[in-house]
């Protein structure tokens, strides 16, 4: 057997052993890290992998702990988990039905309008499902709400933290296809190269993620015209005064000027409006009497927790790609995608469907440690545009994450529903919203200027 066969072979190995570790619950993290030493060791047992390819792995994790572009991780965790822990985001879906709440369909019309502020505020997927499921679903439910109707539009609603800037998932694509993009242009023989950065990818993702708030809403009150039953009016609710909203209004709303406006009016990068977003997120629970020394612990420590998984995921994902490259995976990928009949329109077509069938059993974060400097480097040798790209896969994601059976979404929202609403009436509900999130994927895929325009506006 040839180098290349028992490469090849070693590759197929490497994937099948990747996914028994992945099933087997296992943490991630380590699946990654040892599945692939145990293939390096193997490989060098057999003469096949060269061990200096690991040489890289200690600059790799270097150069991850010093980036300023993932510091915003933590800073973007802290910023969310505080507005939720300190009862904010509550106070604002409690006055945003009570402003709502009196008309038809008022009340799903609430659910997507608060998704869309904690979604610019916090760009926590959990956190905002389990939020709205335990204070919205029980009023939407009491008040007669058609079951499908109400959890798919909470569902739903959670997922635009996915999309919608400031984006866990935009700052990790960021980072990724930026440092693939520069790989790429060196390559090329571009000593100058052109930066992709998570601002960038803030900007590319405004418009569309707005764009799904506004589908959301013309289905909802669509609903609500042809099937009143299905979203009657919340009679005898007490409308908030103005005073009460703004007071509950402020605090989100203030971080989105704080964080987006001055990462979009080039006053601060992303990693700057982070630290102000988690102060500023502080300062408002501070002041609204809702911080205290236990709650402040409390959010330290899931801000630790969380942003510990994402960089052991970050270093085994490191270690996975370095053993993958060594047998040759790059090249294997490389080959396998610029031979699709269709050239660049093929091969984007496959990533998205990979990405999307991966959504079901990985996490965003693996995700996009996994896959993205994989496939990365090929589409953008195919001239795909990376803020484009960017986009794309963060939509794609959100649509995975709320697609049965598998739709983390709809696991957050089961966790928190009421045992009397089957799964298959919460499943049954995100249907549409599914639907149009494809929609969106195809209007971004027939009008990229979606996500270039606003980029180009801004930066040139």
């Amino acid at each position: 057997m040839s180098l290349h066969d028992q490469h090849i072979a070693m590759l197929v190995l490497l994937l099948i052993g990747l996914c028994i570790g992945l099933a087997s619950g296992f943490p991630v993290a380590f699946v990654l890290g040892g599945v692939a030493l145990l293939f390096a060791g193997l490989g060098v047992l057999l003469g096949n992998f060269d061990p200096a390819f690991l040489t890289a792995l200690p600059n790799r994790m270097f150069d991850t702990l010093t980036s300023q572009t993932l510091l915003a991780v933590p800073l973007f965790v802290f910023m969310g988990v505080m507005l939720e822990r300190s009862k904010l985001a509550e106070a604002l879906l409690t006055s945003m039905a009570g402003l709502f709440g009196q008309r038809r369909g008022g009340l799903v019309v609430s659910v997507i309008v608060v998704g869309g502020i904690l979604a610019a505020s916090t760009g926590i997927v959990g956190a905002t499902v389990v939020t709205m499921g335990l204070i919205a679903l029980p009023v939407m439910l009491r008040a007669g709400y058609d079951p499908k109707l109400a959890t798919g539009a909470i569902a739903a609603s959670g997922t635009l933290g996915q999309i919608i800037p400031p984006s866990i998932v935009l700052v990790l694509l960021g980072d990724q296809l930026g440092n693939a993009y520069q790989r790429v242009q060196l390559a090329q023989g571009n000593f100058a190269p052109d930066t992709v950065s998570v601002g960038d990818l803030f900007a590319g993702a405004l418009l569309p993620g707005l764009g799904l708030v506004a589908l959301y809403l013309a289905y909802a009150l669509f609903v609500a015209w042809r099937h009143p039953e299905k979203a009657p009016a919340l009679p005898g609710t007490a409308r908030p005064s103005l005073a009460a909203l703004a007071r509950d209004m402020f605090p989100a709303l203030g971080l989105v000027v704080l964080v987006l406006g001055s990462i979009l009016g080039g006053v601060a990068t992303p990693t700057e409006a982070a630290a102000v977003g988690a102060v500023g997120a502080t300062v408002f629970a501070a002041l609204r009497g809702q911080l205290s020394l236990a709650r402040f612990h409390e959010v330290a420590r899931e801000t630790a927790k969380v942003s510990a998984m994402v960089f052991a995921i970050l270093f085994g994902a490191a270690l996975f790609s370095l053993v993958f490259r060594g047998y040759g995976g790059d090249d294997l990928v490389h080959e396998l995608l610029t031979g699709l009949p269709g050239g660049k329109t093929s091969a984007v077509l496959a990533v998205m469907l990979l990405m999307f069938l991966l959504g079901f059993i990985l996490d965003f974060i693996e995700i996009v440690f996994i896959v993205v400097p994989i496939v990365a480097p090929v589409l953008f040798h195919l001239g795909v545009d990376p803020v484009w790209l960017g986009v794309m896969m963060a939509v794609n994601l959100q649509t995975s994450f709320l697609t049965p059976p598998f739709g983390f979404a709809l696991f957050y929202l089961r966790g928190v529903a009421p045992a009397a609403i089957p799964t298959t009436a919460i499943y049954r509900g995100v249907v549409p919203f599914i639907g149009l999130q494809l929609l969106m994927l195809a209007l971004l895929w027939l009008f990229p200027g979606l996500a270039t325009w606003l980029p180009d506006r801004l930066y040139g």
